[in-house]
């Protein structure tokens, strides 16, 4: 069977690839420690799970219109007034089926091919995939280590070029954990500042995870916010994976094309998921809070474990829930006469061996390095980290 061409452009993530694996294994009966998933292990706070039961019982079982009901919207906008110092009109947001199938109205929107994009790595895995479904080349911008894994003003002046047409990136980020500060963003303003054709997406899906304080919108400096389009979501900050909403924040001429581009795919998101949301966006953040001094918690502890793993060059996060250390020094170490050469085989060698399951740093474009979740329960953390420094100590 021959199916489309543009199926070669794409590939499934490594990130659902690992979780894979891992449900398989314990389906077996084994013992592992997943360290590979992306969603809090938090349950959705009572109050949101007693909206949808409200919503139901009123009887919001229609469609509702494409971008989302106009007070959800609404309430999207007081939450970027009240937490960005963002004033946006219901018009200029769209609701959409999660904050993926956001980024993909908008790079749907912006994009058409010969279109350059600027990524910079490490990234989340879905934005190239997009850019290749719309046919743009990328340009991806190696970021270290040595600067958390950010992109410095330097770096995007020299990534810039006539055919530009957008930059994609997040803060927090996914799978690093790096944060930009607002100083820091300011100084990639100023290079944006210089290139008017230039638009930008900002990933801020994990927002309120965050151990540094206030939050930094791009969209907030300068002149941006008439070229920024903003993601966000309640699937971190709220755990509300499963309900599947997400929201972007634009320009109005981009907000009705993503409207557009949404109207042939999906249509609205879940009427009962959107109702929920209201109460969620306009309610406190004290769910949320508890969520985030787990999380420190955790990060302390693991931060400290893979520092006392020798061989590991580790840097401590700022936001979200990853770990993304450097791997590179067990390449070409063996146990068995089993050779470790590059971190998917690493990952592979720590599922097998150790009963972990972590991601390969390769799936987000930074091959050295590997990412471990800490979105689950301490025991299994301290057991997680017990297996790894165990087995990556018999590469010889």
């Amino acid at each position: 069977m021959q199916l489309a061409e543009r199926l070669t452009r794409i590939s499934v993530p490594q990130t659902i690839r690992m979780a894979k694996l891992s449900r398989e294994l314990k389906a077996q009966g084994i013992d592992i420690v997943d360290l590979s998933i992306g969603e809090p292990d938090f349950d959705t706070p009572a109050h949101i799970r007693e909206a949808a039961k409200k919503a139901i019982d009123e009887g919001y079982t229609h469609y509702t219109p494409v971008a989302g009901y106009l007070d959800l919207k609404q309430a999207v906008a007081y939450k970027l007034k009240r937490d960005n110092g963002l004033a946006y009109s219901p018009e200029e947001i769209v609701v959409s089926t999660g904050a993926k199938q956001s980024i993909a109205n908008a790079v749907l929107s912006l994009v058409d091919p010969g279109d350059e994009v600027i990524i910079p790595t490490p990234y989340w895995v879905t934005y190239s995939e997009l850019v290749k479904l719309c046919q743009g080349d990328i340009k991806f911008v190696t970021c270290g280590i040595e600067n958390n894994y950010k992109i410095t003003p330097e770096q995007l002046e020299a990534a810039i070029t006539p055919k530009t047409r957008l930059f994609m990136f997040s803060s927090p980020c996914n799978p690093t954990g790096s944060v930009y500060s607002r100083q820091e963003l300011e100084g990639l303003a100023a290079v944006f500042e210089k290139h008017p054709q230039v638009f930008i997406i900002s990933d801020e899906i994990y927002e309120y995870i965050n151990y540094v304080g206030e939050h930094a919108s791009i969209a907030a400096i300068g002149t941006l916010k008439n070229r920024t389009v903003i993601i966000n979501g309640l699937s971190k900050g709220f755990a509300m994976t499963g309900w599947r909403l997400g929201y972007l924040a634009a320009p109005l001429e981009i907000a009705k094309a993503a409207d557009m581009v949404q109207s042939q795919f999906t249509s609205a998101t879940c009427s009962i998921t959107q109702r929920c949301a209201i109460t969620a966006l306009r309610g406190e953040l004290d769910t949320a809070r508890e969520m985030v001094a787990a999380f420190r918690e955790r990060r302390a502890f693991i931060y400290n474990a893979l520092k006392n793993i020798p061989g590991l060059q580790v840097n401590e996060p700022d936001g979200a829930f990853y770990m993304f250390p450097n791997v590179s020094a067990f390449f070409g170490r063996s146990y068995e006469g089993e050779t470790v050469s590059n971190a998917d085989e690493l990952c592979m060698y720590l599922l097998h061996k150790a009963n972990v399951t972590v991601v390969s740093g390769a799936a987000f474009r930074q091959p050295e390095c590997i990412r471990i979740s800490y979105a689950t329960g301490m025991p299994r953390i301290e057991e997680g980290m017990k297996r790894m420094k165990e087995w990556l100590g018999k590469l010889q």
